[in-house]
This record gives structure tokens, C-alpha cells and sequence, in this order.
């Protein structure tokens, strides 16, 4: 199964290439659930909304939709997953508002931080049970069996990302579902992906029960146009 959608909704120039014209901004999610299933919440790392956004968020969308949330970066690159009582804390206080329609929750780590699987790991043991959780190292020190064993032992995705149509991290399968980032293609127009490389990508994600994918490539729409194009190529 593949839980498809964009890295958010609220981007002006989609205006007249996905939101009607005349549709006002506030209802622009209502517009946007009818034609995703899922939709990963990246302002969470920058700002965590308040628990009454997240409720918000969930009483206008259907009874089937999910949020993937990014963690705080408070967490990830200031505090660098130390001490991740607090923040881990405080972030759930708010997300939970969501209630079923919380998904996946993504860590996605510093480029500069360097692995340490023991940080990582008191980490993930502080995650509520029943809550998915992907990790998206981006050093290359990472890439070691015992990353690999943390993140198994705690049922968390490895983040399969993507940038001008290439992985930037080993395809490892380390849980029961998958989680795949499209960051940037390399068709024209920028940052569009072409159908050999999705056609790549549907193959990959094929033997998973489960995988999110979520298109952040949005500028000029080319999101919407790559997921829309994922998802027919993935149901032939």
C-alpha cells in the first residue's frame, strides 16, 4: 500500500496550477484531502504549532487522512539528541491532538552530526508506543550495521531519500512499512522528476506493505504533478 502526498499544502504558486482560483488560503486543506491521503508537516521542526492547530487539522480532514509531523529541530540540531526528555515531551503534548491521524514522525538529523546509535536509540525509547517513527541520518557515518540494528530494534523506517534523482542513503529495509522523501528531480522543468526515475522508484517501494512517500519538490507545483504521476505509474 502507498500512503502518497507533499511535503505541505500551503505554497502561493499553487494557486491556478492546483487551487482553484477563486478558493480562499483557509481552504486550501479541505482542497488538498480530496485528492491526498497524507500530508507531512515540515513547519513542526521550525515552529511546533499549538495543540489547537493540531486539532484543528484533524477535525477538517477525512476520517482516513494522516499527518507525518517533523520533529522539532530543537531537538535534532540544537540539542543534537541529547538530554531528549523535554522536547520529546513537549512535542507529543501538541501532536497528539491529531489523535489517529498522527502519522509517522520524522528525525531528520543534522548533516554534520556524526552517528551515535546510543543517543539515537534513548531517543527512539522515549517515542509513545503505537506512534511511527522514520529516521533520516545525513552522515555518512551512519551507514553502519549498528545504525541499522537501532533502528530495527524500534521498528523505525530508515528514510529513503531522493535528490536529482538518485538515494542519498542505502536502501535498507529496518521496519514493518517504509518512508521515502522526493527532494529534487532533475527534468525540466526544475525540480520535476521524469517517469524513468519514478518508474526506479515505484520498483523500489513495491516489496514494502507499506510505504509514505511524500513529494518535496514544490516549487511550480512540480509536487503535485510527480506524485500525481507516482501514483499512476505505481497502479499499473
Amino acid at each position: 500500500m502507498i500512503v502518497l502526498g507533499t511535503s505541505g499544502w500551503q505554497y502561493r504558486d499553487w494557486r491556478g496550477r492546483f487551487y482553484p482560483d477563486g478558493l480562499p488560503q483557509k481552504k486550501w486543506l479541505e482542497h488538498y484531502a480530496e485528492h491526498f491521503r497524507t500530508v507531512e508537516i515540515n513547519n513542526a521542526f521550525y515552529r511546533l504549532p499549538e495543540r489547537t492547530t493540531f486539532e484543528q487539522w484533524r477535525e477538517r480532514t477525512p476520517a482516513d487522512f494522516c499527518f507525518a509531523v517533523k520533529m522539532s529541530r530543537y531537538l535534532t540540531h540544537i540539542k543534537r539528541l541529547k538530554e531528549p526528555e523535554e522536547p520529546i515531551q513537549r512535542f507529543f503534548s501538541q501532536a497528539d491532538a491529531l489523535g489517529p491521524k498522527l502519522g509517522p514522525v520524522l528525525f531528520q538529523l543534522p548533516p554534520n552530526l556524526k552517528r551515535d546509535t546510543g543517543l539515537l536509540d534513548a531517543a527512539l525509547q522515549l517515542v509513545p508506543k503505537g506512534v511511527k517513527v522514520t529516521v533520516e541520518p545525513r552522515h555518512d557515518s551512519w551507514w553502519v550495521d549498528d545504525t541499522r540494528r537501532v533502528l530495527e530494534r524500534h521498528d523505525a523506517a530508515l528514510c529513503w531519500a531522493d535528490r536529482h534523482s538518485r538515494p542519498l542513503t542505502p536502501l535498507w529495509t529496518t521496519a514493518s512499512w517504509g518512508y521515502l522523501r522526493m527532494h529534487e528531480g532533475r527534468a525540466k522543468p526544475w525540480p520535476r522528476y521524469g517517469r524513468t526515475a519514478l518508474r526506479s522508484w515505484v520498483r523500489r517501494t513495491a516489496e514494502l506493505t507499506c510505504v509514505h512517500v511524500y513529494f518535496n519538490n514544490d516549487p511550480g507545483g512540480a509536487a503535485i504533478t510527480d506524485a500525481r504521476a507516482f501514483e499512476a505509474l505505481s497502479s499499473r
